[in-house]
């Protein structure tokens, strides 16, 4: 199985008390808290990966409304393993990172070991806890997507 050169990120959110909570996860092998994530394997799509990369570290079933997120940002390469990087063409300097989100009506998240823990946090507890500036402009859209109900399906 190739390792295809683009990444995912994806924030679950619930209404909680009739406030937006977000899903946020601590990773095992880095102890820092960011949105799920992984990357495309062969010919997947961007979609299919996000689907998948929620089920394999979160249990989501992949019959789940997600939604696209215009929010654009790329990951170096560099910081892939040579195992990753081998397919990939040798120009290959900066992974496109596609973004998407979903409700969950209840909370029905399982965590896998790539996980420590997880946490349904608020948007000021999820900012602050955030590694990624790549995840702080995304929940900040899917903050603002809330508000307004407009969500774009993905496809």
């Amino acid at each position: 199985m190739a390792r295809a050169n683009f990444q995912c990120l994806i924030i679950p959110f619930m209404i909680i008390d009739g406030e937006p909570r977000y899903a946020i996860f601590k990773r095992s092998d880095r102890a820092i808290w960011q949105f799920l994530s992984g990357g495309g394997e062969d010919k997947e799509t961007p979609i299919e990966t996000a689907k998948r990369e929620c089920f394999e570290e979160a249990q989501i079933p992949d019959n789940i409304s997600f939604y696209e997120l215009d929010a654009i940002s790329t990951v170096p390469a560099e910081i892939f393993c040579e195992e990753y990087r081998k397919n990939w063409p040798s120009d290959c300097y900066v992974l496109k990172e596609y973004k998407f989100t979903f409700k969950l009506e209840e909370n029905i998240i399982k965590i896998s070991d790539e996980h420590s823990e997880y946490k349904w946090a608020t948007f000021d507890e999820a900012f602050e806890l955030l590694e990624y500036d790549s995840n702080r402009v995304a929940l900040r859209e899917v903050r603002a997507r809330i508000k307004d109900n407009n969500f774009k399906e993905a496809k």
